[in-house]
């Protein structure tokens, strides 16, 4: 038996070998699989495959955490500013200059298929018929008229929404809002062991359409150079854009933020504001600001050291979380692209696919550029700039009297005496839309609710009203019907309760 000891440097060069090869085996891949395409698509594809290799490339260039624990620390005091304070300052009165130098972009690349729909997520009723779609064009619209601007709406969507989108896009035709939309790159799976592609061709049907994802919304700087929309957008007298998740239905224009942007001094522009908001402990997982070597920098979840991951959970050392509502100079994006210098920390996210093949996607988030941009800032806002809607419990919340509709835009109703939202957890039998709208006849009244729990096979019936905690649990095999009218207060109700029609 013979043992081969490698010395350190030849350790190195051995692995420097190994990622020589495998990025060579992967450009040889790529052109292969654009070789499959027609002229069109071969050069959209070509840019995709740029972005690609270059993350590629950093992802065998990195080991270890992509953090450096010590080195962490609390964001200096005026990094991260109270909403109060900016609200203080007021507003001018030609807001509507401000306003003509903004554009609201919303990340539209999400499928609803964890709510149990097919196609766009932003195209679910989530109050009155109102899509999430619908909801924007509305508060925009509203913007638009109210301050006689021209705020445009641009939508980034993935390979997964765009047809979809697009032909909803005709319905808006006559409202007083300019949409504009651009796609997503669209990266190749890889396999876990071979590090290659998985795909075959560059084609997205049958058991070709697991080979492919949309990389995160960090991609969102690429593509936007790419598609020409950041050139058009500075060519029109755009300055800043307002970057955020369709399904946050608190993601509205803010017009102190954007005074607070438009009013700073030339030679202290701030490029990039992040909206933080304080954790409680349903938002353990939310990404986090932090000083990094002199940045402010966002550290997200996958990044965390496993020894460290309860430490990043707790409220106590880091106590904001990123709403992912972003404020972002289009100049300095502008800069920033043409001299390839955002390096977005990689997220690598690991997929098993239906027929069991391990395979991983690389990925990055919008919000990680914050330590790219000069002066950047966190402003602390309050909670109700943080609407998401994630599943049919959130939607539960957003469809019932807690909140009122005005112009597109949610408001916690005034009924209710203190302004947190009820804690809301819905079984398995209410994940899917469909589903859940047939177990009520009506929304609830919940102006009085603290806590609801149900698990099982459970109805609701007209007007009935949750008030304080409320647990109702169905075992299996049992089925309870709320009768209609009821009014449960602090109550636990299991067991068989069956209400048929007479």
């Amino acid at each position: 038996c013979v043992f081969v000891y490698l010395t350190r440097g030849a350790m190195t060069e051995f692995q420097e070998k190994l990622r020589q090869q495998h990025e060579e085996s992967m450009h040889r891949e790529l052109e292969a699989l654009l070789a499959t395409a027609n002229t069109a698509e071969a050069q959209i594809s070509r840019k995709d495959f740029d972005g690609f290799k270059e993350i590629f490339h950093r992802f065998l260039q990195v080991k270890g955490p992509a953090v450096d624990w010590a080195k962490i620390n609390r964001p200096p005091e005026d990094s991260i500013q109270p909403y109060e304070k900016i609200k203080t300052k007021g507003l001018p009165e030609n807001i509507a200059a401000s306003l003509n130098k903004l554009a609201v972009v919303k990340l539209n690349g999400g499928l609803g298929t964890s709510m149990g729909c097919k196609g766009p997520k932003s195209l679910i009723s989530v109050r009155n018929e109102n899509t999430f779609l619908d909801l924007t064009v509305q508060q925009i619209e509203h913007l638009n008229k109210t301050f006689n601007a021209d705020v445009p709406l641009v939508l980034m969507n993935s390979f997964n929404t765009d047809e979809d989108t697009k032909k909803i896009l005709q319905k808006y035709k006559h409202h007083r809002v300019n949409i504009h939309t651009f796609n997503q790159s669209r990266y190749p799976r890889i396999n876990k062991e071979s590090l290659l592609p998985i795909a075959k061709n560059m084609g997205m049907n049958g058991e070709n359409g697991e080979a492919w994802y949309p990389p995160g919304h960090g991609d969102i700087y690429a593509s936007f150079a790419n598609c020409g929309l950041l050139d058009k957008l500075l060519a029109e007298g755009k300055e800043y854009i307002f970057v955020s998740n369709i399904d946050n239905l608190g993601a509205t224009v803010d017009l102190f933020i954007l005074h607070h942007l438009m009013s700073q001094p030339a030679d202290r522009r701030c490029e990039f504001i992040m909206e933080v908001t304080d954790k409680t402990r349903a938002d353990v997982k939310g990404g986090t600001l932090i000083q990094y070597e002199n940045h402010l920098r966002l550290l997200e979840i996958a990044q965390v050291p496993k020894a460290h991951v309860d430490e990043f959970k707790s409220v106590t050392k880091f106590k904001i979380f990123n709403t992912n509502n972003l404020w972002i100079s289009l100049p300095a994006i502008k800069r920033l692209q043409e001299q390839n210098a955002m390096e977005l920390e990689i997220i690598v996210n690991p997929k098993t696919l239906d027929g069991g093949l391990n395979v991983i996607q690389l990925e990055t988030a919008v919000g990680a550029a914050i330590k790219s941009f000069n002066n950047a800032l966190g402003v602390n806002v309050p909670r109700s700039r943080f609407l998401p809607v994630k599943t049919s419990s959130d939607l539960l919340l957003v469809m019932s009297n807690l909140y009122s509709l005005d112009a597109g835009s949610l408001t916690m109703s005034k009924k209710r005496e203190f302004p947190s939202t009820p804690h809301v957890k819905l079984g398995s039998s209410f994940t899917k839309v469909q589903e859940f709208l047939s177990r009520f006849e009506s929304i609830p009244d919940m102006l009085e609710l603290d806590h609801l729990t149900v698990s099982g096979d459970v109805t609701f019936g007209k007007n009935v009203s949750l008030k304080g905690t409320v647990i109702i649990i169905a075992n299996h095999g049992d089925r309870i019907d709320i009768p209609a009218g009821a009014m449960l207060e602090n109550k636990i109700v299991s067991g068989n309760l069956r209400i048929l029609d007479h």
